[in-house]
């Protein structure tokens, strides 16, 4: 008897659809054994999304951001374009979720525009501290930057995210130089490097305000244009 498994799409798209040629015999015993026939969504779509970013991440890392499109992930997930866009909702998502980045771009960028412009430097130094303070989110964020210094791969799919997703938005969002702020961000991760990760004193026990009053006004000057 043939299984029905090889389009997990189908049942995302139609959770309560029976599958053709499925006998009632079988419904019982597929879901002892984790099938994803059965209603809502089984470990079968959630292990359908893993594979769609797996794939994803090696299309990202081989072709770049702007070569890789929806339905060449789609195609190489043996999946429909339509379930990638129901999992992800657009390219950007699935390098978002690729990335595994704790911090979703598209949510950050639009309270940047809501402050002043001459409080760009204290949200930048803010924001830092808000992710990197985090132990859950820092994690992810270290894990790139480990995999990115010993593996090319991991270093094309960083290189690809931060110029594309990070500092494509910012440098439209702020209208400053990519360079500028290329420079700020560096600043800032070399600091929560050395207050989170080499804890080096008196840096590691200072305040947040203590650094937002020290640094801000420096990245301010970065995101002068």
């Amino acid at each position: 008897m043939t299984r029905q498994v090889d389009e997990p799409d189908r049942q995302v798209d139609e959770p309560d659809a029976q599958p053709a040629g499925t006998k009632a015999g079988t419904k019982k015993a597929g879901a002892k054994r984790g099938s994803s026939r059965g209603p809502g969504r089984r470990p079968g779509p959630t292990e359908t999304r893993e594979k769609i970013l797996a794939e994803a991440r090696d299309l990202f890392a081989e072709k770049g951001y702007d070569g890789t499109s929806l339905r060449a992930i789609a195609r190489a997930a043996g999946v429909d374009p339509a379930l990638v866009h129901h999992f992800f909702g657009t390219k950007e998502g699935v390098f978002i979720e690729a990335m595994r980045f704790p911090v979703d771009p598209a949510t950050v960028l639009p309270r940047v525009l809501s402050f002043p412009r001459d409080r760009f430097g204290e949200l930048m130094v803010r924001t830092f501290l808000d992710v990197w303070g985090d132990d859950e989110r820092r994690a992810p964020i270290l894990a790139m930057l480990r995999s990115a210094m010993t593996n090319e791969r991991a270093a094309a799919l960083l290189r690809e995210f931060v110029t594309t997703v990070l500092f494509g938005r910012a440098a439209k969002a702020t209208d400053a130089p990519k360079l500028q702020i290329q420079a700020a961000a560096g600043q800032m991760i070399g600091l929560m490097i050395l207050r989170y990760v080499v804890r080096v004193e008196p840096l590691a026990s200072a305040t947040d305000e203590e650094l937002v009053e020290l640094v801000a006004p420096t990245i301010q000057r970065y995101l002068a244009s």
